[in-house]
């Protein structure tokens, strides 16, 4: 049975290029549901970007995708984009992340 942390494992692979950091470190990765369809495990991902402008999202899309499939046990992936709640390293990232950006409670 795949769970939620097995496909947490793979996107912790994902960088965000510009920051460095893993995106399940900066706390991108917001939800990760299962269905199933036609008989095949299927996983819905919400994630999210730094920025709405952000110029490496369709980079970060895709490696996230990739990224997941590669999660033994499920035959598909969907990646979300999406916007709420608003992206806040100071309450989605955690304390390494923050670190690494400088960012000191």
């Amino acid at each position: 049975m795949v769970e939620k942390q097995d496909v947490m494992t793979q996107l912790d692979e994902v960088e965000d290029p510009e920051l460095e950091l893993s995106i399940v470190e900066l706390g991108l990765v917001y939800d990760v549901r299962f269905e199933e369809k036609d008989e095949v495990l299927h996983a819905e991902i919400d994630l999210t970007l730094t920025s709405p402008g952000c110029p490496a999202a369709p980079e970060i899309m895709a490696a996230a995708h990739r990224a997941a499939l590669q999660t033994e046990g499920l035959g598909s992936v969907h990646i979300n984009l999406v916007w709420t709640p608003r992206w806040d390293p100071k309450i989605h990232a955690t304390e390494d992340a923050r670190m690494d950006m400088g960012i000191w409670d």
